[in-house]
């Protein structure tokens, strides 16, 4: 114990910041004074270059060609009395259902035309659903243990034995299963399509890999999602390198989109086919469904969207417009506030012979 007269000693820590330009903000800096000379010509040099570049992004927008086709409420071929795929469907999910959609091309589709498919009301920005996966596993590298954020979807219960989901989690668990293919009635030919080339590239070369080895046996301890009907190692069996986790159409769903109404690419025109070579033609089509992906639920439509692409991407007017909208603000402020200087500043003169005598005004 220390006695009543020895100190207790103190602390010498400074709490003042170190005697730096940073800390001490004696850092250069610029302020700009902001005069009419200065703001006026700002707002028409925007105004000028804003507008041009808004036309040219709206040409090349108006430029792509798109079909949208809903087919969420299309009657099966199957059934009687116009019976809807969707209500078979919800009566029994593994029910098996196919219906058709004629739609008419009013122009010609030049150039590269890409297949979409779209879902509507579907939130796959929900933060409990962007985490539902496995990140491990889609490398490839199996274990019987798999993420915690893949539940309830992680595990599937049989004879009180628990066997791993491959792919695990939410995201794989809904993917989209409708099977979408398009005739012409003109020439009774189907459109050839081609399955590949629609993920990233970066995406299929490094975020998703199959397990080394035969793909059957890699599998052989795991289940499939509860949602679907084939198993990871059976979605492309005709072709090895589009099958497993490197299955272009599982890459593309596992991407989630950011707005509950999206598209993603499903497929692409093989315009390597001699009647395709040059796009497809006006004329009238017939969409075909094996309709099996559910959207009733969340009030969500499914679509089927034909589109070709410009310089600058798919059919996006938003941008074009933002830019002339600003553009055209930017030349009427500019304007408003010339009028407003002529009008009301003062003269040269006089703000040089201010003093302290000269009346506030």
């Amino acid at each position: 114990m220390t006695s009543p007269t020895e100190s207790t000693p103190v602390s010498t820590k400074v709490k003042k910041p170190s005697d730096s330009a940073f800390k001490q903000q004696r850092l250069p800096a610029w302020q700009p004074i902001l005069t009419a000379g200065t703001v006026l010509p700002t707002f028409f040099v925007i105004g000028i270059a804003f507008i041009p570049v808004g036309i040219g992004l709206l040409h090349f927008s108006n430029d792509v060609r798109e079909k949208v086709v809903d087919y969420t409420n299309c009657v099966s071929i199957h059934y009687n009395n116009n019976t809807k795929c969707s209500d078979i469907i919800a009566n029994n999910s593994k029910a098996h259902c196919v219906c058709h959609v004629n739609f008419t091309l009013d122009t010609d589709f030049p150039s590269k035309v890409y297949m979409y498919y779209g879902l509507t009301n579907f939130y796959q920005n929900h933060r409990r659903y962007v985490k539902s996966r496995d990140d491990f596993q889609l490398l490839g590298t199996l274990s019987p243990i798999v993420n915690s954020d893949c539940e309830p979807f992680a595990y599937v219960e049989e004879n009180g034995e628990k066997k791993p989901i491959a792919p695990c989690g939410a995201i794989a668990n809904s993917l989209f299963s409708d099977e979408l293919g398009i005739v012409s009635l003109d020439t009774n030919m189907s459109v050839p399509l081609i399955k590949t080339g629609i993920a990233w590239p970066s995406d299929k070369n490094i975020k998703f890999k199959n397990p080394p080895g035969n793909l059957e046996q890699a599998f052989a301890g795991y289940e499939k999602p509860r949602n679907w009907t084939k198993y990871v190692w059976e979605l492309d069996p005709y072709d090895p390198t589009n099958n497993g986790f490197q299955n272009e159409d599982l890459i593309v769903w596992m991407r989630t989109a950011a707005l509950p109404n999206f598209r993603k690419l499903y497929r692409r025109i093989n315009h390597t086919d001699l009647h395709f070579k040059s796009g497809l033609r006006q004329g009238n089509y017939q969409l075909r469904v094996n309709y099996s992906y559910y959207v009733s639920s969340f009030h969500g439509k499914k679509k089927m969207i034909l589109s070709t692409t410009s310089l600058l991407g798919g059919k996006n007017p938003f941008l074009g417009i933002a830019y002339i909208v600003v553009g055209c603000v930017c030349l009427v402020l500019g304007i408003a506030l010339l009028i407003i200087h002529i009008k009301c500043s003062k003269s040269t003169n006089e703000i040089i012979n201010v003093n302290q005598h000269t009346p506030y005004q």
